[in-house]
């Protein structure tokens, strides 16, 4: 595949896609310890056709993003908690976790190796981030792998949803994880098992679909790839608690951030049923950030929340707020910034 050029991106539409940039990193794990990890031009995986990931789904991957400031910096935001999650992930799939002081010197050396490719402040763009790592030992039987992979590649991207327009959702009638399953860990699986289903509600008109608690199919869950929030009618920030959803970077930076607003936040189950004490609601997550939920449809019955083509006062705030401190334009008060060396 040829490498993408600076010259070849127009930063204003850039959209939401891979480009294969000049530089990724690399590690390998084998003999039972982490071999070095080091800067590669090389874009291409070579797997054993027996390979534990293509057969049993050994993986785990993460999503951040890099920001261009006002005054050139490049910022990341939250890293630390990426790599956490990703030490997680990585012991519910029986895998050998990747240190998080690796993790995060190998995000900051591929943006540093990629700098010319983080778009410029005020074009929307960001450079997406991907780490991920598979297991590589060839296997017949089911058991983990004793060698794996961990690779993180970046991409430009433009924004994940253009504006903060509302969209329509509707509830699925699948689960997309068992109860004490893989739910919390972030693994393809997990998106594979959603994709059946978003492009059916798509197919329907929707944006997306919300699953809810696969136990008693009572309580919201969370989106294919968000997880879900709503304001009530007197103004307090709510989302819901489950032991099948991931746990977002975005909502526990938002639950942070409401609170900071004097939006009383928490955590807690929210029936499907009783979602008209909500007068805002919408998906959070790395990708949108914010996507306000303009209605919701369950059993045929269709539920508008603030506006299905204004995005409520309270989600503007949020979105503002949060967007404001990954762009270096809001006083980063939680010390969630880490600024990137680029020398």
């Amino acid at each position: 595949m040829t490498k993408t050029r600076v010259e070849d991106l127009d930063w204003n539409n850039l959209g939401f896609e891979y480009h294969d940039l000049p530089y990724s990193w690399t590690e390998e794990f084998k003999d039972g310890q982490w071999q070095g990890g080091h800067l590669t031009t090389e874009s291409t995986l070579t797997l054993n056709e027996a390979a534990e990931v293509l057969h049993y789904g050994q993986e785990v991957f993460e999503g951040l993003k890099a920001y261009r400031t006002k005054d050139g910096q490049v910022n990341l935001f939250r890293p630390d908690q990426n790599a956490k999650r990703m030490v997680n992930s990585a012991k519910r799939m029986m895998m050998e976790p990747y240190p998080e002081e690796k993790f995060l010197e190998a995000v900051k050396a591929v943006v540093k190796a990629n700098q010319e490719f983080v778009p410029p402040y005020g074009s929307g763009g960001t450079l997406y981030l991907r780490p991920f790592m598979v297991g590589t030992q060839p296997v017949v039987g089911v058991v983990p792998s004793n060698t794996y992979t961990f690779r993180v590649y970046a991409t430009p991207v433009g924004a994940y949803v253009k504006g903060l327009n509302p969209v329509p959702f509707t509830v699925s009638k699948y689960d997309r994880a068992a109860y004490a399953g893989t739910g919390q860990a972030k693994t393809a699986g997990n998106y594979a098992g959603s994709l059946l289903p978003e492009m059916e509600a798509k197919k329907a008109g929707f944006a997306d679909c919300l699953f809810l608690d696969p136990r008693e199919h009572k309580y919201v869950d969370e989106f294919s790839g968000a997880n879900f929030f709503g304001v009530t009618k007197d103004g307090q920030f709510v989302t819901p608690k489950s032991e099948s959803i991931l746990p977002s970077v975005t909502k526990r930076s938002l639950l942070q951030v409401a609170a900071e607003l004097g939006l009383n936040p928490v955590e807690k189950q929210l029936e499907v049923d009783h979602l008209d004490d909500l007068a805002e609601a919408g998906a959070m997550g790395t990708a949108a950030v914010i996507s306000p939920v303009g209605s919701l449809t369950y059993k045929g019955k269709k539920q508008v929340f603030y506006s299905e083509t204004e995005t409520g006062p309270v989600t503007t705030k949020l979105y503002n707020y949060l967007t404001g401190v990954q762009n270096g334009d809001v006083e980063d008060k939680f010390g969630w910034v880490v600024p990137v060396d680029l020398d």
